[in-house]
């Protein structure tokens, strides 16, 4: 009897603890990739009329719309120099407010408490994270010499997996899509994408008794991808741009079986151009998610 009557009450426990957690509001996609310049003529050209965005400016942001929800943003690199040239990452979400809440109710602390229909905290590494309250689509067709006007997936340096993996997929809910690496067995590229769409992040794993990495190879790991259904149709675009140098032209597969071509702003960020599927071989483990487009409905 009393055995039966400790079972109930771990059991009413359970479900007052459970009820007493707020649900997650959904989570749909990049909202956008704010980059540092260290000159910002030279980056305004760059994702301008190399890359062929029109440009706004916001709360002294100089923003470049890539669709109705989605944009990359440029700021002046402060001094002292971080590390990173990507400042921050932003996330579309249904209802800004309530993850607000929950992510506190997760005993996350909020770096930067919700305005304007945003908030950002940090991840266990320091990257400073975004949530931005999602807006109505719109058909509005915007910066039309521009190559891709989808923003599918952004990566940056990770030293501590165990750590990330905690906060990105335990408490937001991101989902495992592919890992890969380098060379065969080896395990370099983990990627993770939102819990209610199809972009995604990717961890670029280095351990912490790596080498300091160069400018080209911090500029290479904090990096995002453009989607392009056929990236021929993305070399005549940059070509129409006037893009200058072997690398508007230079595609390749990658490890994930998806047709590339990489290109690096003025502070050597890379700006990855890659198909929405894969083409070739892929290494190293199977997709376990349905892959991005370039028309999404959030």
């Amino acid at each position: 009897m009393r055995k039966a009557a400790l079972a109930l009450m771990l059991s009413f426990a359970a479900v007052t603890l459970a009820s007493a957690q707020p649900e997650r509001p959904a989570i749909t996609g990049i909202a956008f990739v704010r980059m540092y310049a260290s000159n910002m003529q030279a980056s305004q050209n760059f994702y301008g009329q190399t890359l062929g965005y029109d440009h706004t400016t916001r709360n002294g942001i100089l923003t470049y719309p890539v669709s109705d929800s989605q944009s990359l943003e440029l700021v002046p690199l402060p001094s002292p120099a971080p590390q990173s040239r990507i400042a921050a990452i932003g996330f579309t979400t249904r209802n800004v407010r309530a993850l607000e809440k929950y992510i506190e109710a997760h005993h996350v602390n909020i770096d930067q408490p919700l305005r304007d229909g945003s908030f950002a905290v940090r991840d266990p590494e320091g990257h400073l994270v975004y949530f931005v309250q999602q807006r109505p689509a719109s058909t509005k067709v915007l910066s039309p010499r521009a190559a891709s006007h989808r923003i599918i997936h952004t990566g940056f340096m990770v030293h501590n997996r165990a750590a990330e993996d905690a906060f990105w997929r335990g408490i937001l809910g991101f989902r495992p899509y592919w890992y890969g690496g380098r060379k065969e067995g080896e395990l370099d590229y983990i990627s993770s994408q939102v819990p209610d769409g199809t972009d995604w992040i990717e961890y670029m794993m280095r351990s912490a008794d790596a080498p300091a990495p160069s400018a080209h190879q911090l500029g290479s790991d904090f990096h995002f991808s453009l989607g392009v259904n056929h990236m021929a149709d993305a070399v005549a675009a940059l070509a129409r741009n006037h893009c200058q140098g072997p690398n508007c032209t230079r595609t390749q597969t990658g490890r994930d079986g998806k047709v590339q071509l990489n290109l690096f702003d003025p502070d050597l960020t890379r700006v990855e151009f890659m198909e929405f599927k894969p083409s070739g071989t892929t290494c190293c483990s199977a997709f376990t998610g349905k892959h991005p487009s370039a028309i999404e409905d959030r």
